[in-house]
């Protein structure tokens, strides 16, 4: 829009003064209020109107859930310690009898005995983390002497420690040498120490305790009579 000068203003609004005002009779202006569809006049009973100035509260609580009473409860209580064992007592006849032939092959001083009892296993046993090309030169070279003699006395003395059954009815059941793999190392008792020391040293336990776990060497056997490992480490 073009703007108008200030004079050109002036004589507009000169004009407008000088016109007589006109009498207007009061007219009555009537209003009718107008329902929506499907609005309601009154409210619906059980609904509070907020007055004016009244903040209105909401009640945005989500509803209680309904509880199941199947659920499984938990109690915060760790499980009991599996049962420790000695001997064959106890012992399926295949576990058993894999057992025995390990003790045979190590009690021999040969290592190399035990490459039959290694072959007519279902499975290789793991003998380490990584892959090996023969467990015989494998063991031999793990050795703390030429002959393997060492790892055939640590052997022998992890079969004869006590033992536990663990994980039972799973895919992973098992019977372990020695118990230490699945007991806390702080809660031995004095017995059950002497029984840790002919497996390890005094070094060799402070180290675990401060890992939190035994980690040195142990023999797992499958109910079936599987044997599957002679391994340490974590």
């Amino acid at each position: 829009m073009a703007r108008l000068s200030k004079t050109w203003a002036a004589l507009a609004v000169a004009v407008v003064l000088a016109q007589p005002t006109p009498v207007l009779a009061a007219a009555k202006v009537t209003t009718e209020r107008i329902p929506l569809p499907g609005a309601q006049s009154t409210p619906p009973a059980g609904l509070a109107i907020p007055l004016e100035g009244e903040a209105e509260e909401l009640d945005l609580a989500e509803p209680d859930e309904p509880v199941n009473e199947n659920a499984p409860q938990t109690t915060g209580v760790s499980q009991p310690l599996p049962q420790i064992h000695y001997g064959t007592d106890g012992l399926p006849k295949p576990v058993a009898r894999i057992r025995a032939q390990i003790l045979d092959a190590a009690l021999s001083g040969e290592v190399e005995a035990l490459r039959p009892v290694l072959e007519s296993n279902e499975m290789p046993p793991a003998l380490t983390q990584g892959t090996i090309e023969d467990p015989i030169d494998y063991l031999r070279e793990a050795s703390g002497d030429e002959a393997g003699r060492e790892i055939l006395a640590l052997l022998s003395e992890v079969l004869e420690a006590g033992w536990v059954h663990v994980d039972v009815g799973t895919p992973q059941e098992m019977y372990i040498w020695p118990y230490f793999t699945r007991y806390p190392l702080d809660g031995l008792t004095p017995p059950q120490e002497v029984e840790l020391y002919r497996i390890l040293t005094a070094g060799d336990v402070e180290e675990m305790r401060d890992f939190g776990a035994y980690i040195f060497y142990r023999v797992g056997i499958g109910p079936d009579g599987t044997w599957h490992y002679f391994i340490a480490g974590d």
